[in-house]
């Protein structure tokens, strides 16, 4: 028997990632059924809803407007209208601001109830060939060296397969940093998923960086990197902290950061590295 969409209830749907039939039934029959989709972007939605026939009513709900529309489309919902929120691409909640919505839904009683579907960052992994038992999504890393160094060394320790986003024009500069941080593990780097000219790259981070170079980054990508392995994670000792806060500091982590961060690398008090590191400024 088909399901019974519930009023004023929130239903998360997944859309395609690039290829619009990478969308489930349920997606559909919800789309259609609801009384209002809220969207990241209404161009890029309206397009998907033409595709399958569906006049539903769209709204925008994106980074820039969540603190007005989120209160807004709350009220919808007590109401007793049903909302259905999309992304541009994928899970809604993942890198983007549903999870905003998500939470003053959560805050206000309403039900909630996700449509699964494409994820780009899934995708990626099963055709990696990649460790799939323990894997961590990263996401998106900030925007500034200054802030994504604290992030990747956070994440150097990890086990299992690391999984990031990234746009195109940023891409070089990241791969590079991953090689400084992490060193030259292997590596997928998933290009144009589920489109006409989906790639995969494949090799240590230091080869498949190279290829980019030289064929040009276009297209949205998933990076896929090895995790630590048993030697990556012993700890350094009782060596140079301060050459290593140092380094950190050239790298444009501020010290009380890459104090932190050395002695959880290297198993030490973090008084310890302080009091090796007093001399630098």
């Amino acid at each position: 028997m088909a399901e019974v969409f519930q009023k004023g209830t929130l239903y998360l749907c997944a859309t395609p990632i690039g290829n619009l039939e990478d969308i489930t039934y349920r997606v559909v029959r919800c789309l259609r059924e609801a009384d209002v989709v809220a969207a990241e972007d209404t161009r890029h939605t309206k397009q998907l809803l033409a595709a399958y026939g569906i006049d539903t009513p769209l709204t925008s709900y994106h980074e820039h407007n969540k603190a007005e529309k989120g209160p807004q489309l709350i009220d919808l919902l007590r109401q007793g209208q049903m909302v259905a929120l999309v992304s541009d691409a994928g899970m809604p909640a993942i890198c983007d601001p549903g999870s905003d919505l998500v939470r003053l839904a959560i805050e206000a009683d309403i039900p909630i109830v996700p449509l699964p579907g494409a994820n780009a960052g899934l995708t990626g992994l099963i055709a990696s060939g990649m460790d799939t038992t323990q894997f961590t999504f990263i996401g998106f890393l900030p925007k500034t060296q200054k802030h994504r160094r604290p992030v990747l060394e956070r994440v150097k320790s990890y086990g299992g397969t690391l999984i990031f986003y990234e746009a195109p024009h940023r891409i070089q500069t990241v791969l590079r940093e991953l090689i400084d941080v992490l060193g030259d593990r292997q590596a997928v780097i998933c290009r144009e998923l589920t489109k006409r000219y989906e790639q995969y790259m494949r090799g240590p981070l230091s080869q498949v960086t190279q290829e980019l170079a030289e064929q040009g980054a276009r297209g949205e990508f998933v990076i896929l990197v090895a995790g630590a392995t048993d030697s990556e994670d012993t700890p350094a000792g009782d060596g140079d902290y301060a050459a290593q806060v140092r380094k950190l500091m050239d790298q444009g982590v501020d010290k009380k950061e890459a104090v932190r961060i050395v002695a959880k690398r290297c198993g030490a008090p973090k008084r310890s590295v302080y009091q090796a590191a007093l001399t630098l400024s």
